[in-house]
């Protein structure tokens, strides 16, 4: 990533899992969503965070440093936009949501960074930064989706500095739909948890995989703070474990009830009755087909849920939807790199963070990051706008935001 300014480094003791003690420095703090449960607890002080956001001083993007949680809380900001695609694809910041907001402020910035006032050449700079940014991550749809619909406001502009003002005010636009986004689906999602379920997440579609709020845990979040008492499972979500790592920390932050349990557990406990409900998220969602492109092993959740008659539900904001794709395998599917599967990061009791090699020294993996579930599998897809049926989605595609070319 180059050399970045840090603006909030904030380290974990492990005393305490729901109320991590921490040395608090001041930070990138919003207080404008303070009454919304995304908040982070330090030192017995609740403050609000977003998980992207922008310096428009120091033309910086703004990221917590998720793969350092749950065991440090860092916020970084990423110098320029080479930077900012470089923190998409290595997972300093990921997530649908969270990844097409960087890929936005990212458009920005690489737009405020040019000197000159050509036309001609800022729209070819424009075009180079929208290249990056888009081949950063090609699984999820949410930073193209993002960048184009900034892209057709900037239009808008007829001078290099006009223009520069609209991508940033765009790009605001988009992160602020986002959390509101998240929020609507919290609002249409909490009906489905009822008192005493049991629910199973799977990966991190929280509000660390959005600006705020999340998808998948938005409607858990909504119904805890209507008063239901329910459980949740967290599958750990190998390789990387974002269930065992970010979503277990959210929901410690938060309060809710939930445990940990291996990947190949969720057949087993949905076997024996105890799951009674799935709700994932998705980093693409065709409008034409309603298949579910999501963190590898959903699949296989969507199938075990549907052997056990259990409801399974993907929660997404409008961005997510794929209007243009036509099959499910023409999703690009990310293979990772095999060191995440070889082996895995930790902390040590001294608080050094450490990769540790668990496969036999000599074998190799495959590492592919994402599968697509069957739209057959899937109970229904959970959006700001209601909850549809896999197979509406294209009919009511005027109410979910498709738009013509």
């Amino acid at each position: 990533m180059g050399k970045r300014q840090t603006l909030a480094i904030l380290r974990f003791k492990q005393q305490d899992a729901a109320t991590p003690k921490a040395i608090f420095c001041r930070g990138a703090v919003r207080d404008d969503f303070a009454n919304t449960p995304m908040n982070v607890t330090l030192k017995g002080q609740t403050r609000h965070y977003r998980t992207v956001d922008f310096d428009e001083a120091k033309n910086q993007v703004l990221l917590i440093e998720q793969r350092l949680l749950p065991h440090e809380f860092k916020i970084i900001g990423t110098q320029d936009m080479v930077e900012t695609a470089a923190a998409i694809k290595d997972m300093v910041v990921r997530g649908a949501g969270a990844i097409g907001a960087t890929a936005a402020f990212g458009l920005a910035q690489g737009a405020r960074a040019y000197r000159g006032h050509d036309l001609a050449g800022f729209k070819r700079w424009v075009g180079q930064v929208y290249q990056t940014l888009k081949n950063a991550r090609p699984t999820a749809v949410d930073p193209v989706n993002a960048m184009d619909w900034m892209l057709r406001r900037m239009e808008q502009g007829t001078a290099v500095k006009e223009i520069q003002a609209i991508a940033l005010a765009a790009a605001r636009e988009f992160a602020d739909e986002d959390a509101e986004h998240c929020a609507a689906i919290g609002r249409q999602g909490a009906k489905l948890i009822k008192n005493g379920m049991r629910v199973l997440t799977h990966c991190n579609a929280g509000w660390l995989a959005f600006v705020d709020v999340g998808s998948a845990t938005a409607p858990i979040y909504a119904a805890w703070e209507q008063g239901k008492k329910f459980h949740v499972f967290c599958d750990e979500t190998r390789p990387r474990c974002q269930g065992a790592t970010l979503t277990a920390w959210e929901l410690a932050q938060q309060g809710v009830p939930h445990q940990v349990i291996a990947d190949n557990a969720a057949g087993f406990l949905m076997r024996r009755g105890e799951i009674d409900l799935v709700i994932v998220g998705s980093d693409r969602v065709l409008g034409r087909t309603g298949e579910v492109a999501n963190k590898i092993g959903t699949y296989t959740k969507a199938v075990l849920a549907h052997e056990n008659k259990i409801p399974f539900y993907a929660a997404i904001p409008l961005s997510t939807i794929d209007w243009n794709l036509r099959r499910g395998e023409d999703i690009p599917i990310e293979e990772r790199g095999e060191e995440e599967v070889l082996g895995a990061w930790g902390v040590t009791k001294r608080g050094k963070r450490e990769y540790v090699r668990v496969a036999n020294p000599t074998s190799g993996a495959r590492n592919p990051g994402f599968d697509v579930t069957p739209a057959k599998y899937i109970t229904g897809i959970i959006t700001p706008a209601g909850i549809f049926k896999p197979g509406a989605l294209w009919t009511r595609r005027e109410k979910l935001g498709f738009t013509r070319n």
